[in-house]
């Protein structure tokens, strides 16, 4: 079975300070895996075998592909360029130097994929990073990509927010990128987010906003930019009014941006529809169903 070896898994939490989560975890995780029914499950786990002895890059490249569609990159694997959907880099560069530095911190990351940007939280120098995302696909993705690379101190886990451990309070910084506005109760995903901090702790936050001064919400009726699992959308002052109503205080805006075609696209390796096709071809500044074109908001809030 392809899953995260128990000694990596381990490894992480001890550095986390969370060596008594190995137990549950492990079992959450093994039950997680041997209860898929995904019908390309068993595919995926030889892809991984075959990764391990791959002997060419020509090789490690079409064993690569049938893990598509990737949507986080892209990643340098050797000789191969995994062209993801989503330019990940660009997003990280917003992040990393607004963020309080990460040296020697212990991170969540909710919501991880395939653990891109828990690998370059390790590189700003981060003790050791959780990651957790329920698509198994995903997780599988970040198993192939650690099998080419040394060890290092991340593991990513098919689980949810609400799987972890009780009585939490354990990380230093936890991040919530991309996540916010698929949840159904956006203030239960933010108290349960500030359950995770230590005190004095740091939420970094990434999500869609709708643009106007005023405190508001909206809930498409059906989707927007053809996603069927986006619930609700706020303006910056009703995200700010969220986080407060959770418990955050010192809450800042770091960045705010236009997704544009550069960041999120088709490639080879993520074929499928993607920004092009959820806006209007006669006014990209709306979504195919009249919406405002996706802004994304980065967010730092404390835990007090």
């Amino acid at each position: 079975m392809s899953v995260p070896d128990t000694a990596a898994l381990a490894d992480v939490l001890e550095k986390l300070r969370l060596g008594h989560w190995l137990e549950p975890l492990r079992a959450l995780q093994n039950e997680r895996f041997s209860a898929s029914e995904h019908g390309d499950f068993e595919r995926w786990q030889a892809v991984i075998a075959q990764l391990r002895s791959a002997s060419n890059d020509a090789e490690r490249r079409a064993l690569l592909l049938q893990l598509a569609p990737w949507r986080k990159g892209p990643f340098d694997i050797g000789g191969v360029h995994i062209d993801a959907e989503w330019r990940s880099d660009l997003k990280w560069r917003r992040v990393e130097d607004a963020i309080a530095p990460l040296t020697g911190r212990h991170v969540l990351d909710v919501g991880c994929g395939n653990g891109y940007y828990a690998l370059r939280m390790v590189e700003r120098g981060a003790a050791a990073v959780l990651g957790i995302d329920p698509t198994l696909l995903y997780v599988m993705q970040f198993l192939a990509v650690t099998a080419q690379l040394p060890a290092t101190p991340v593991a990513v886990l098919p689980l949810r927010l609400h799987e972890l451990p009780d009585a939490c309070h354990a990380f230093d910084t936890t991040f919530s990128m991309g996540v916010l506005y698929h949840q159904r109760s956006p203030l239960e995903h933010l108290r349960q987010l500030r359950g995770t901090l230590r005190r004095g702790g740091q939420l970094v936050l990434e999500t869609i906003f709708i643009p106007g001064e005023e405190s508001r919400a909206c809930t498409p009726p059906d989707r927007y930019a053809r996603m069927k699992n986006v619930w609700l959308l706020p303006s910056l002052a009703e995200l700010s009014t969220w986080l407060r109503r959770s418990g955050f205080r010192d809450i800042e805006v770091i960045d705010t941006s236009i997704t544009t075609s550069e960041e999120q696209r088709s490639t080879e390796w993520m074929s499928f529809e993607s920004l092009a096709d959820a806006l209007d071809p006669e006014d990209p500044t709306r979504t195919v169903e009249g919406w405002p074109a996706p802004r994304r908001v980065i967010a730092t809030a404390m835990a007090p």
